[in-house]
């Protein structure tokens, strides 16, 4: 074991797991900008092959969460309610405190089969992230600026698309609009009082305009509200950093459905239920906070292997020639091809590290601490 957390821990072997990533990432991006043309002509079938496509890379990711950490995921719910995941369209609802919570988010869509065909209503700013926002744009991902005079008419035309999407989708909503720090908390606890709704003590204030405008658009469409709420055990606090080094974790989701039916259709009725909601969640947290896990049956959803197949299908395609060009770099003897590839491994590793900052807590979020005082979208 400690001879696999070294070799886990060695830069070479990482930087190799993200030429891969890369590279078969810009395969993918092009080989779904050549299908583009399909979508005047069958978009359903285009929407097919891109669901397929972007699982050939979001499941490079997953396969670093289950297989190389190891990370466990155990969801706390009933079996009525797994039996559903998966075959029906669902708005997803999770907290937004760590660097992976979307990496577990992932996970579950993968076990379930709806990873390709995962939505999320993305901040502007990713759209332009090389592989990641590229894949997202050709998935047909709703981005925002987070300013709703702007995004009121692209969000409503993005959402309209979804109407009649052929594949079950999990459309995830990160309601809180950023990640959980303290000074954004203290800022939004501010917007609480000054509102008159009750104060959260392990969440931001909910923004509602994101959630009630999906609810509408896609009314008819999605058939449940899946509140999930994330944990770690022994108060851990991952990164993506760590998952790279093979660190393994042990995470707790507790799911529970909610069907639209139940859900107001008025605006403002909407938005006081996911208030609610989050009232609901923070006395949840609380709860695990003290005995350490959730309420109620859990159920340890198998890890399958198509993730770790598809992983060793682009690392034998592309490491194959890299490896053979390495050594024949080596052979050669020349100073000018070994600073050049030398040269090469610097550059992929300084883009592999930006790539993996996009999630880091401190690098990422939005102008809430500065703003939110001011206005509550």
């Amino acid at each position: 074991m400690a001879l696999l957390a070294y070799l886990k821990s060695l830069f070479i072997l990482q930087l190799l797991m993200g030429f891969v990533f890369v590279v078969s990432g810009l395969i993918i991006n092009f080989i779904q900008l050549c299908t583009c043309i399909l979508w005047p002509i069958n978009r359903q079938l285009y929407r097919r092959i891109n669901c397929r496509l972007s699982y050939s890379l979001w499941s490079q990711l997953v396969m670093m969460l289950e297989w190389w950490s190891g990370t466990e995921c155990t969801l706390y719910t009933d079996q009525a309610t797994v039996d559903k995941f998966g075959k029906e369209h669902v708005i997803v609802i999770l907290n937004h405190n760590f660097e992976i919570d979307f990496l577990c988010g992932w996970t579950m869509c993968e076990r379930y089969g709806v990873l390709g065909s995962s939505k999320v209503l993305a901040k502007h700013e990713l759209l332009k992230v090389p592989l990641i926002g590229w894949t997202w744009y050709f998935l047909e991902i709703v981005f925002c600026k987070r300013k709703w005079e702007e995004d009121k008419e692209t969000v409503f035309a993005g959402l309209d698309r979804l109407k009649d999407y052929p594949e079950y989708m999990w459309f995830l909503l990160y309601c809180e609009g950023t990640r959980f720090t303290e000074k954004k908390h203290q800022i939004s606890m501010q917007v609480a009082e000054s509102k008159g709704l009750p104060k959260l003590k392990y969440h931001l204030l909910p923004r509602t305009k994101g959630f009630t405008t999906t609810m509408q658009c896609l009314k008819g469409t999605v058939t449940a509200v899946y509140d999930v709420t994330l944990n770690f055990k022994d108060n851990q606090i991952p990164t993506l950093l760590d998952i790279v080094n093979g660190k393994k974790y042990k995470a707790d989701l507790r799911v529970k459905r909610f069907s639209v039916e139940d859900i107001p259709d008025d605006e403002q009725e909407c938005a006081n239920w996911l208030h609610k909601l989050y009232q609901e969640k923070d006395a949840l947290q609380e709860q695990y906070n003290k005995e350490g896990k959730f309420p109620g049956p859990t159920i340890i959803p198998p890890r399958r292997p198509w993730t770790l197949i598809n992983f060793l299908f682009w690392a034998t395609i592309l490491l194959s020639p890299l490896i053979k060009f390495a050594c024949g770099v080596v052979v050669s003897g020349s100073p000018l091809l070994i600073i050049g590839f030398i040269a090469f491994l610097i550059i992929a590793s300084v883009a592999i590290r930006r790539l993996i900052g996009v999630t880091e807590v401190k690098k990422t979020g939005s102008s809430y601490g500065n703003q939110e005082a001011k206005k509550q979208k």
